[in-house]
């Protein structure tokens, strides 16, 4: 947006497509704002603006706009409080002779949006969480988009395919605050649709999503969605087999799976010549490899490829294989660098963020990365080609 533009909304004191604020001192009032924005009600197709360093009569806090206060916005958009990721941009302004933070937030693709599990909408001049009615229209409005692979319903498949009891005991009390689930009386089908889980018309289909978080057997619908564990006793594909193993099912027993088999596999030895009493130190850092193929499940591409995501663990390392090369701003050039991110499958992340799979999102690998370096491992490698990322962890 150009100067003349935000200066029409910073003076438009009626507009419901502008929030002032005077600093970032309240940080949820921000998100909620950008929530707000992003679910668009009003279908105005245009984007929503945060001024921030400016009261509400429109005059200037003179506040000092630093790049610390930059950061700290920019990271609202992946810090895993909205959900699915809004689009934003933040710039620092200078209108009518006022420095200001410019944040501009464009309607999702994918509404609605939760703000720590709650929707925000704009109700005239100010914020609301929706009705129920709300949440249909919003839901509504996914109908005509490019929806991601994940939002793409599933035409042989009925909710009948889906998990309703992994549905309400598992996934939606790790969703919603207890408050919400409390006065929740949706249907099952609107819970499911407002999830993203199924679809909007009637009778409402499974989306991809739903089948690969809850559906009853995910692998019917999409073949590749499994991880293959192989222990070799040797450091080649030609050594012996120690063990093997097909880990499927719904993603919270998918991922429940994946923890104990790398746990159980790790061994533990212990050193009493360092020090006076024995340190125990594992060959691997179950938290690094937790990252990593969390990260494998999450960004890897379920739509063109039936391979599964690849385990081999041999005596000397660890390879963890992805079906799924770069994707959006990640290339092979800047893969793994802090603060580069991207997202295949956005709503999927969202659901093992809500699982407590990912605690933030974009620093899986540089949390890998430190466990080695704490633990003695070599370096990371990765080899990343347009087909898929191969990452290498050494004992």
């Amino acid at each position: 947006m150009d100067d003349a533009e935000l200066e029409t909304l910073l003076n438009d004191l009626e507009s419901d497509r502008v929030e002032r604020k005077a600093s970032i001192a309240d940080r949820n009032v921000i998100r909620q704002a950008i929530c707000a924005f992003a679910n668009d009600l009003s279908n105005y197709q245009q984007p929503g603006v945060l001024f921030i360093g400016v009261n509400n009569d429109g005059s200037c806090t003179n506040l000092p706009i630093t790049d610390q206060l930059l950061l700290t916005l920019s990271d609202m958009r992946s810090d895993g409080n909205i959900l699915p990721f809004p689009s934003l941009i933040v710039q620092k302004r200078i209108i009518n002779g006022c420095e200001l933070a410019v944040v501009i937030v464009w309607p999702s693709d994918a509404p609605p949006v939760s703000f720590n599990g709650r929707i925000w909408v704009r109700v005239g001049p100010r914020r609301a969480t929706a009705t129920r009615e709300e949440e249909r229209r919003l839901a509504e409005k996914r109908r005509a988009k490019d929806l991601p692979f994940d939002l793409q319903s599933l035409i042989s498949a009925t909710v009948d395919d889906l998990d309703l009891d992994i549905f309400r005991r598992v996934y939606l009390p790790s969703s919603l605050p207890i408050e919400i689930l409390e006065e929740n009386q949706r249907s099952p089908d609107q819970q499911l649709t407002s999830m993203r889980f199924a679809t909007v018309e009637s009778p409402p289909k499974p989306t991809m999503l739903g089948v690969l978080v809850v559906g009853k057997d995910p692998r019917q619908f999409v073949p590749g969605a499994y991880i293959q564990f192989l222990r070799i006793e040797g450091t080649e594909l030609t050594d012996p087999i120690k063990d093997q193993k097909e880990i499927d099912g719904p993603l919270p027993e998918l991922l429940h799976l994946l923890d104990e088999i790398l746990q159980i596999n790790i061994s533990i030895a212990s050193n009493i010549t360092v020090q006076p009493i024995e340190m125990q130190q594992p060959d691997y850092p179950i938290v690094a490899l937790q990252q990593l193929t969390r990260n494998a499940v999450m960004h890897r591409n379920y739509e063109s490829t039936n391979a599964p995501v690849r385990i081999t663990w041999f005596s000397d390392r660890i390879e963890i294989q992805n079906p799924g090369g770069p994707f959006g701003q990640v290339n092979k050039q800047n893969f793994g660098q802090p603060g580069i991110t991207d997202y295949r499958n956005p709503h999927l992340a969202e659901a093992m963020k809500n699982l407590g799979y990912v605690q933030r999102f974009g620093v899986g690998i540089q949390l890998a990365r430190q466990q080695l370096q704490k633990n003695g491992n070599p370096p990371l490698e990765f080899v990343v080609e347009d087909a898929h990322v191969l990452a290498t962890v050494r004992r």
